[in-house]
């Protein structure tokens, strides 16, 4: 797994305890995120509440698993860096979060992923068409969400929640594009990636900053963080979508090779030359026209991930994970916050950079 850098000696100053940081988040976000599912027309509601971990798929109450809340742990933050108390960035958090899991309904379904935190998906359980609607509609609320503030912040933050949303709309049809290709840039995969994931934790990062009357200066900085943060995620993803234990991230084994997607291990070993990288984009070819791929044995994808790591792929999105955290830290270093603030926004790069699931 990627390695984190060495903190900045700030950061080293001032400990962080990221897990109170992602409870609190979550903690402030959730009873307005519950408030504004339940506005939902039946069965929406409950089948919104089973995604979210609410209730099982029998109606009963549960403690699911409703993620890592990174994304509000951020929003709540970034209102601090105006000044504001982590109050005035929960309409943000829960308007982001309705976003990402608008966005989770659709790719599960789209992607034919049965798993989900360790549970059926939605469209398993509740069937397609309940999927897509679900999704259509916590992505309304996330704007009402925010537009029924009624102020110029409100609306300063809902362009920049739109804005982020197209471009996450526009990086699920280019994921979807490249499985049907057989080569892929780096350059395109990262493009993809940053439109798919860098957009929405871009906005993350900032918008809590926006509602709490930040400057367009301020919020762009922190968007800068919140985009280079999400590439970072996002290559981790990508290692754990190939190398990922089952048991921590609650998919399947293998899973992005399962759905051929060009993800940033598979892009680089491609691109890297060599035996190894030669014999992948035969194999991988091949795979792309073979009838009986969804029958694969578990030895034939560890045989592809043996080789993507053979060529490099492995290493070079270890790399590249870091690489991207050290950027998003340094977009820091063009705002004023307070130094608990920063260390905030540093524990929770780092976080995102190690981690199993």
């Amino acid at each position: 797994m990627p390695t984190v850098p060495q903190a900045s000696p700030a950061a080293r100053r001032t400990a962080v305890d990221v897990t109170a940081l992602l409870e609190r988040g979550r903690t402030l976000a959730t009873p307005v995120l519950r408030a504004a599912v339940d506005r939902l027309a039946p069965p929406m509601d409950t089948v919104a509440a089973y995604h979210f971990g609410w209730i099982d798929a029998q109606g009963n109450p549960t403690d699911g698993d409703g993620g890592k809340a990174v994304r509000p742990a951020l929003a709540v933050l970034s209102a601090e860096v105006a000044g504001a108390d982590p109050e005035a960035g929960v309409p943000g958090a829960v308007a982001v979060e309705l976003v990402h899991n608008f966005s989770l309904l659709h790719d599960d379904l789209m992607d034919g992923d049965e798993q989900r935190r360790h549970r059926d998906t939605v469209w398993k359980v509740h069937g397609p068409a309940q999927a897509i609607l679900v999704g259509d509609a916590l992505f309304a609320l996330a704007n009402e969400v925010l537009l029924e503030l009624g102020t110029v912040e409100a609306g300063r933050a809902t362009r920049r929640l739109t804005t982020a949303t197209r471009a996450l709309i526009d990086g699920q049809a280019q994921d979807i594009s490249y499985e049907h290709r057989d080569r892929v840039s780096v350059e395109e995969c990262l493009e993809m990636e940053g439109n798919k994931t860098g957009a929405l934790l871009a906005c993350a990062s900032s918008i809590g900053a926006v509602l709490g009357g930040a400057d367009d200066r301020t919020a762009d900085a922190l968007e800068r963080y919140g985009y280079h943060l999400g590439l970072a995620f996002q290559a981790v993803d990508d290692l754990l979508g190939i190398w990922g234990d089952p048991g921590a991230t609650g998919k399947q084994t293998w899973s992005d090779l399962r759905q051929r997607k060009k993800s940033l291990p598979v892009v680089a070993a491609l691109a890297a030359g060599g035996p190894a990288s030669e014999r992948l984009g035969e194999m991988l070819a091949a795979d792309a026209k073979s009838s009986d791929f969804e029958n694969f044995s578990e030895e034939e994808f560890a045989a592809r991930a043996a080789l993507i790591e053979e060529a490099g792929g492995r290493d070079w999105t270890a790399g590249e994970a870091r690489r991207q955290h050290t950027i998003a830290i340094e977009a820091l270093n063009a705002v004023d916050m307070p130094e608990q603030v920063r260390a905030g926004f540093t524990a929770l790069a780092d976080f995102v950079v190690v981690r199993k699931r």
